[in-house]
């Protein structure tokens, strides 16, 4: 899934490999898939895009979003772009196929499900591209230890976990199931922690936490369980995630653990993470 350290290394991918591309000719639904969802009319994807030159790129939180002139084309969570610069290599199936003029194309498949947008700038009416970009990204400077408290006094009353804080409400746009769980175990918290029974120091290490794991993850091109817009893995080793599990803890040696909870996958080390 299209966290936040995926789509900002996708986005600046973007911006170096697609800048004045101009679309000659977009396919959507080549391969129908009911777990993809569409923002904006479909039918008029083609007429918004074609002649189109490409602008630039950006992110916001798990969002990739292309820039074309006028026209924006966003990607979330399973819609993942992937580049091709040889038209024998074009795939035959797929949910968007962007083709250049140059003989190269962008295309998504989606993994599980995803969300894709074509839509006029300004014209997207999706809570959930809106909540990714009017919230404080992790990368921004406005990020501070103050704001992170903010957010979490908003959460105050009701009883949230560690897991459900970093990654539910989208308090956090970006942070999702799988960049969350480095965080938890690097701040010694297991996803099912209360998050009222923290002392001051753990709120702050968990913070500190947040703050540097999303930036090297950045920094180092995205999670090793992931690929970039060129198909490459991210160069970023996970601490807790299907690669690891079942391995020695680097810090105690006792096996990491997996298990379910609030609808997805947690991993953890029973020992370094506390309930």
């Amino acid at each position: 899934m299209l966290e936040l350290s995926e789509s900002y290394n996708i986005a600046k991918q973007m911006r170096d490999i697609l800048k004045d591309k101009i679309v000659s000719e977009v396919v959507v639904l080549q391969s129908p898939h009911k777990f993809t969802w569409i923002w904006g009319e479909k039918d008029s994807f083609e007429e918004l895009l074609e002649g189109k030159q490409v602008t630039g790129a950006n992110s916001y939180g798990g969002i990739i979003e292309l820039e074309l002139e006028d026209v924006r084309v966003t990607f979330a969570d399973g819609a993942y772009p992937r580049y091709y610069d040889n038209p024998k290599k074009f795939p035959k199936k797929s949910q968007l196929l962007i083709l250049f003029d140059d003989d190269t194309s962008v295309g998504v498949s989606v993994q599980m499900y995803g969300f894709i947008g074509i839509f006029k700038e300004g014209t997207c009416k999706e809570g959930y591209y809106f909540g990714s970009k009017a919230k404080v990204s992790p990368l921004s400077d406005a990020f501070t230890y103050e704001y992170f408290k903010q957010v979490y006094e908003q959460s105050k009353g009701k009883k949230v976990s560690a897991k459900a804080f970093l990654g539910t409400e989208q308090r956090f746009p970006g942070i999702g199931n799988g960049t969350l769980q480095d965080i938890l175990y690097q701040a010694g918290l297991h996803p099912r922690c209360d998050m009222e029974s923290l002392s001051e120091e753990e709120f702050h290490r968990l913070y500190t936490c947040t703050y540097d794991i999303v930036r090297q993850m950045c920094e180092e091109g995205g999670r090793d369980i992931e690929k970039d817009l060129l198909g490459n893995q991210g160069g970023y080793q996970t601490w807790l995630s299907k690669k690891t599990v079942w391995t020695p803890c680097t810090k105690c040696g006792y096996e990491l653990r997996k298990g379910s909870y609030l609808g997805g996958t947690i991993y953890y080390c029973e020992h370094c993470q506390r309930e």
